[in-house]
């Protein structure tokens, strides 16, 4: 009979935690013992992908199919650990493709039962966030979290480890999202956001781009006339016949689309007198970003907290992180967990707590 918590101790500092991640295109294993991280293994079908010009759902969802329990097998043995160390199982339910979802989370099921271990469902954002606690042990809230991936792009106030306000977000494209679409414009191969930064590295930030994005509106975003202004831009100069430099074009979209993201997250901080700034989401491996808001935070006194750049992009690790947030909290999930492909920013942690788990929290 599964009774995940009948001999497991919810009040364990260090649980063990094996956190498993296929939302897109890596398929992800990762091994942590409170905030140490024993183990990050990864196998990524983006080569494949690339042939392509960007995700195609079902070879994501195969590829996803092939590799994980390999993978799991590995992040296992590499961490040092036997089986029956692992306390609980976290996965990502959502949000993200969701045939690729639902091979982790059928997987995780599985292997929960097989164990007779908990199993914790994850919002795949929320481990974005939960990956600066694993940069920083020392880390405790509150602070202020920039979140910029391909999918969400937000700033917020984290008063908790369970609990943020969003005090601006996206009004339209998310920045990763837009990263991608500029690169397609100019011909650049996927994953966009990579190429367009190794592209601006050879170029100046000297074309106009829409000012809208400079400031005001409070502390949301606007990306959709942006990529606009980029796409325009580069089809007037073709249709005329005259030559434009792509790393022109990616340099000044890069500055565009980062410095508002600097401007505010610092203004956030000083409003909210928080004296520590977080980031989380692909975008944070941008270089371009990174080198400015950490000499925007010296300017001003505060703490930056920036996760290496593999920990910023899909990992584990992150929804290993917030799987241990969600132990501490007892919130657990039952076999008929299900994946979600969308997922509101808003939305507290919707996990299917077991009859079990309630039970225990009740005692």
């Amino acid at each position: 009979m599964y009774d995940p918590l009948k001999n497991i101790d919810l009040n364990k500092k260090d649980p063990i935690i094996l956190g498993i991640e296929t939302s897109c295109d890596e398929t992800a294993a990762a091994v942590i013992c409170g905030r140490k991280i024993l183990s990050d293994e990864i196998a990524s079908s983006a080569s494949i992908q690339a042939l392509y010009g960007g995700v195609v759902p079902e070879i994501a969802s195969r590829a996803h199919t092939d590799y994980v329990a390999d993978v799991v097998e590995r992040a296992v043995k590499n961490a040092g650990i036997s089986y029956q160390d692992i306390d609980a199982v976290a996965v990502t339910y959502g949000a993200g493709l969701l045939g690729a979802l639902l091979v982790g989370v059928s997987f995780a099921k599985a292997f929960a039962y097989a164990l007779n271990k908990p199993l914790i469902a994850v919002n795949h954002i929320r481990g974005h966030l939960a990956a600066a606690y694993l940069d920083s042990p020392d880390l405790k809230p509150p602070f202020v979290t920039l979140l910029a991936s391909g999918g969400h792009t937000a700033i917020l106030y984290t008063k908790t480890e369970s609990e943020f306000e969003i005090l601006g977000a996206t009004l339209d494209d998310a920045a990763g999202e837009a990263f991608d679409k500029v690169a397609r414009v100019l011909g650049l191969k996927y994953p966009g956001g990579p190429n367009i930064e190794r592209c601006a590295l050879n170029g100046q930030a000297n074309i106009p781009m829409p000012k809208m994005l400079k400031g005001g509106g409070g502390y949301n975003f606007s990306y959709s006339g942006l990529k606009t202004a980029v796409i325009n831009y580069c089809h007037t100069k073709e249709q005329k016949n005259e030559e434009y430099s792509k790393a022109d074009v990616a340099a000044s979209f890069q500055s565009a689309a980062v410095d508002v993201l600097v401007e505010k997250v610092i203004a956030a901080a000083k409003e909210k007198r928080s004296k520590c700034v977080t980031v989380g989401g692909g975008v944070a491996a941008n270089g371009y970003l990174r080198q400015s808001l950490q000499a925007a935070c010296d300017k001003y006194g505060l703490r930056l907290v920036l996760p290496e750049k593999r920990y910023c992009t899909d990992n584990a690790a992150m929804i290993a992180s917030e799987g241990l947030v969600q132990f501490r909290l007892g919130n657990f999930a039952d076999m008929s967990l299900n994946a979600k492909a969308s997922i509101p920013l808003a939305a507290t942690l919707e996990t299917v707590q077991s009859k079990a788990a309630k039970e225990k929290k009740e005692v």
